[in-house]
């Protein structure tokens, strides 16, 4: 029987050089994952497009807002400069030339003129807000409603915003002038 050395390694010096060559390039594979980590971590952009959205969002929705508010606001200037024109109208057409006068002159039922008025009320029902807050004037320049005196409405609206933003204007004031015809 042959007798065995408890002292000598049983693997060759070929085998324990791989071995060590294997361990040392498996501790350099874990220690280069652990740097391009870090390296990840500190360049990393993961968050940014959440906070990008979210300051975006901060200046995109109150422009939304702003535009919504122009655009009834320009809107409503629209309805209220064609109410003052249907009432021009209305003076210009009914004189003291027509069966249903509306003027200071006399022989006009309507000295005050209240048709004209109800005219204008009328064509700015078609805007959305509130019409109680609308003063509406009409003058006639020459003391009288013959041809071709003048005839002058002037609207007044306190603008009630839906949203209160800066630069949006509280109030309208919107003037139509015409001569009578009739």
């Amino acid at each position: 029987m042959v007798q065995r050395n408890l002292q000598q390694p049983i693997v060759s010096e070929s085998l324990r050089r791989t071995a060590l060559s294997r361990t040392a390039g498996r501790i350099r594979q874990i220690a280069g994952v652990g740097s391009r980590l870090r390296s990840r971590c500190i360049g990393s952009e993961d968050g940014s497009l959440v906070v990008e959205t979210a300051l975006s969002l901060l200046l995109v929705i109150p422009m939304v807002f702003w535009l919504f508010e122009m655009c009834m606001l320009t809107y409503t200037y629209s309805v209220l400069g064609d109410a003052a024109r249907q009432g021009v109208r209305y003076a210009i057409v009914h004189g003291t030339g027509s069966a249903n006068c509306s003027g200071p002159s006399t022989g006009c039922a309507d000295t005050s003129a209240g048709n004209v008025i109800s005219v204008v009320q009328t064509a700015a029902a078609y805007s959305f807000h509130d019409l109680s807050q609308m003063t509406i004037q009409v003058t006639y320049p020459d003391a009288s409603s013959a041809p071709p005196s003048r005839v002058n409405v002037t609207i007044n609206y306190t603008y009630v915003p839906y949203i209160r933003l800066p630069g949006i204007a509280d109030s309208v004031q919107l003037s139509a002038q015409g001569r009578i015809l009739y």
